[in-house]
């Protein structure tokens, strides 16, 4: 059988790679192999960086902003807290090109902003789920299971919660058969044992 030897696929894997370094220094686009070598560690840096540039973009446009609020007597920070605040939804590539192009509306988001860090909405309290009926279906007749309720200790004297840790109070609660609980914090728990 006779030796096929592939020149032809090989030439142009050979020249693909010698175009990809053309522009290089020295034998790095003459030489297959140093050349090889460089446009492999040049894809490396190009993947690396197509993610670097968003990281740089962002940067560049929370700069912009910072400097546009410094004009309008705020920080950047409080601006961004002012709109999450007044519930405006707005990036930050909107905000620098308003910012560096409309000066008016920039100054008008950071009002807005000012206006709700001074007047921030009331808070949405949580309360506590009601338990539900529980229904378990056997093959031959229908079965409620209800839950328990926890018995109920007489109040005897006034316990003072709030020398208790986040852990205990939420102990508490759970042996006062509470629900809810464990998103709160340590006022909103001390409020709502001593409710119930």
């Amino acid at each position: 059988m006779p030796r096929v030897k592939n020149s032809k696929v090989t030439r142009a894997r050979r020249k693909k790679v010698l175009k990809a370094a053309k522009g290089y220094f020295g034998s790095k686009r003459t030489l297959y192999r140093t050349a090889n070598e460089q446009v492999m560690r040049s894809m490396r840096y190009q993947y690396r960086d197509r993610k670097q540039r968003k990281r740089q973009f962002r940067k560049l446009w929370i700069t912009r902003i910072n400097a546009a609020c410094k004009l309008n007597g705020m920080k950047y920070s409080q601006l961004i807290h002012g709109l999450k605040l007044a519930n405006v939804d707005i990036n930050r590539k909107i905000l620098a090109d308003l910012a560096v192009h409309d000066a008016k509306a920039f100054t008008e988001l950071t009002n807005i902003a000012k206006e709700a860090i001074k007047n921030p909405p009331a808070k949405v309290e949580v309360k506590p789920v009601a338990t539900k009926e529980v229904k378990v279906e056997a093959p031959k007749a229908e079965v409620k299971v209800e839950k328990p309720a926890a018995p109920k200790a007489p109040k005897a004297t006034k316990v003072d919660y709030s020398t208790k840790t986040v852990a205990e109070l939420k102990e508490i609660a759970k042996e006062k058969g509470l629900t809810g609980f464990s998103a709160l914090k340590k006022a909103e728990l001390i409020e709502l044992i001593e409710k119930n």
